[in-house]
C-alpha cells in the first residue's frame, strides 16, 4: 500500500513539475534548417531555441536533403508525436535545384498545409529561392509559388533572407547554396523577429 502511494505522489510531482508550453513550433525543413555542415548548435533554429522563454518549445524536425514529398510523407507523424500550435514549412529548395515541376511542388506544399490545419495547428510558409543558372523563366516561377500558396492557405508567409545573405559570399559556405555559421544569427533574429508577434498575441 505504501508503495502504491509513493508511486501516485510521484507521478503526481512529475505531472504538476513539467513544462507547460505557450506555445510549440516544429519546424519541417531541410538542409537550411538542419545547420548543413556547420555545428547542430550553431545553427539557426537551436540559436532560436535558446532565446526564446521557457513558454515556447521548438521542434526541430529537419533533414538535409528532405523534399517537399518527404516532408509530405512525414507530417502527420510528426504532428501526433510533438503537438505543435505552429508549423514552419521550409521545404521546396531541393525540388527546384531537382528541376522537379512546379505543379508538384505547390501540390505538396498545399497538402501539407491543409495537413497541418486540419490537426489544429498553424502553417508558416518559408520563402525559398534558387540560383538564377536555372533559368529565369523557372527560377521566378518557383519563388512565386511560396507567397501564392500562403495566400492560399490564409497562412502567414515568411519571405527567406535570401536577398540579404545567398548574395553576400561572406555569408555563404563554398557551395554558394546553404549559409555558414556566421550568417545563422542573422536568420535566426530575421525568423524571430517574425514570429514573436504571432507567438504572443495570445
Amino acid at each position: 500500500m505504501k508503495i502504491v502511494s509513493f508511486l501516485i505522489a510521484f507521478f503526481c510531482t512529475f505531472l504538476s513539475t513539467a513544462p507547460a508550453y505557450a506555445d510549440r513550433i516544429l519546424v519541417l525543413g531541410d538542409s537550411l534548417s538542419a545547420a548543413y555542415d556547420i555545428p547542430w548548435e550553431s545553427g539557426w533554429v537551436q540559436l532560436m531555441t535558446t532565446e526564446l522563454d521557457s513558454q515556447h518549445e521548438v521542434i526541430n524536425a529537419s533533414v538535409s536533403g528532405e523534399a517537399t514529398g518527404g516532408g509530405l510523407s512525414r507530417v502527420q507523424s510528426l504532428l501526433d508525436t510533438h503537438q505543435p500550435d505552429w508549423v514552419i514549412i521550409q521545404l521546396g529548395g531541393n525540388d527546384g535545384l531537382r528541376g522537379y515541376p512546379l505543379n508538384v511542388i505547390e501540390n505538396n506544399l498545399l497538402q501539407i498545409g491543409r495537413i497541418v490545419k486540419n490537426f489544429g495547428a498553424e502553417p508558416i510558409y518559408f520563402g525559398i529561392r534558387i540560383p538564377p543558372n536555372y533559368g529565369d523563366r523557372y527560377s521566378n516561377a518557383f519563388a512565386a509559388i511560396f507567397p501564392e500558396i500562403a495566400g492560399e492557405m490564409d497562412a502567414p508567409f515568411l519571405n527567406l533572407y535570401q536577398e540579404q545573405i545567398a548574395t553576400n559570399t561572406e555569408l555563404m559556405q563554398d557551395d554558394g547554396i546553404h549559409p555558414n555559421e556566421t550568417a545563422q544569427p542573422l536568420i535566426k533574429d530575421y525568423v524571430l523577429n517574425f514570429l514573436r508577434p504571432l507567438i504572443n498575441q495570445d
